[in-house]
């Protein structure tokens, strides 16, 4: 197996005018866990559909676990399990039958691996249950499952974690971990930025193109351009106003029931709560805050 399981070169994708996605450049290796970022419509499901071969590149080229993406993607798709944001199941059969029959797709035959599978997705009691009776949670697992079944050497997976609970996205996590400690890649498209933080890497898009990929603590330590301040003051609104206006405050915005600041890397609090005071705010509350990736994307949207 090769070092890389995934290596683009100026991947670009056009639909008329449209550039969906735009001059991609990246490598991902193997046993990595990759968080894809960015809003919807940023290009990310596009980016999987032609690292699979389902979908023709306008300009460019990628390999996937050594085999084109476009050339061989027989090959491709061989290797690679695809969980899709529209995961398609059919609701008229059960647990099994769903998973016994994706199975088969790939030649696989032995009903001790569908087992396995149903397992280590959490279905070996629901087994009997008819697919289109499930909560939202269990038939994302069943998807998870199904992409699992054939054991790919790369999963892609396109916002797992969409519309579950917060138990449920830990379950995913988890079991995201323990594949990537079994040599697994891992190439995952979420935007929740807190999920990311589970990352080794993090790529994050922006209407097509990808504006930065690294680890998160690098991309914090790099792109955000100073301190972050968590504040409270009154009144909240007009001191919203008023610290966006002030030299040394380079970004600010609100959270909750107070406010996130990004100022010049250095300032001193005392030298912050006098800026603030000076403008006629009421202080009540302000405290160095942990940078997140939330900043980090804020701050690259804005360069």
């Amino acid at each position: 197996m090769p070092d890389q399981a995934i290596l683009t070169e100026d991947l670009t994708r056009c639909f008329g005018d449209f550039v969906a996605v735009d001059h991609l450049n990246f490598t991902i290796e193997v046993g990595e866990i990759v968080g894809y970022l960015g809003p919807n419509g940023c290009g990310k499901t596009t980016t999987i559909r032609m690292l699979l071969g389902l979908l023709k590149p306008s300009q460019g080229k990628a390999t996937v676990l050594g085999f084109d993406s476009f050339l061989q993607s027989e090959m491709v798709r061989e290797r690679t399990g695809y969980m899709s944001q529209k995961f398609a199941l059919y609701d008229d059969l059960t647990v099994w039958e769903n998973l016994v029959f994706y199975g088969g797709v790939y030649g696989i035959r032995d009903k001790v691996s569908v087992e396995e599978t149903l397992g280590r997705v959490g279905l070996s009691e629901h087994k009997r249950i008819l697919a289109g009776t499930l909560p939202v949670g269990w038939r994302q697992r069943l998807a998870l499952g199904i992409a699992l079944v054939h054991h790919p050497r790369l999963l892609f997976l396109d916002e797992p974690t969409s519309g579950v609970d917060p138990s449920a996205r830990r379950f995913f996590w988890d079991l995201i971990y323990d594949l990537a400690a079994e040599g697994v890649t891992v190439f995952v498209t979420t935007h929740y930025l807190d999920e990311a933080e589970y990352c080794g890497r993090v790529g994050m898009m922006r209407d097509g193109r990808l504006l930065a990929m690294d680890t998160p603590a690098a991309l914090k330590r790099q792109v955000i351009p100073g301190d972050v301040w968590e504040a409270q003051a009154e009144p909240l609104q007009t001191a919203l106003g008023i610290c966006a206006h002030c030299p040394d405050i380079l970004r600010v915005g609100l959270s909750g029931d107070h406010f996130r600041m990004v100022t010049t890397r250095g300032l001193k609090e005392k030298e912050l709560r006098r800026a603030m005071k000076k403008s006629n705010l009421t202080v009540n509350h302000l405290e160095r805050g942990e940078p997140t990736l939330e900043d980090v994307f804020l701050s690259l949207a804005r360069s």
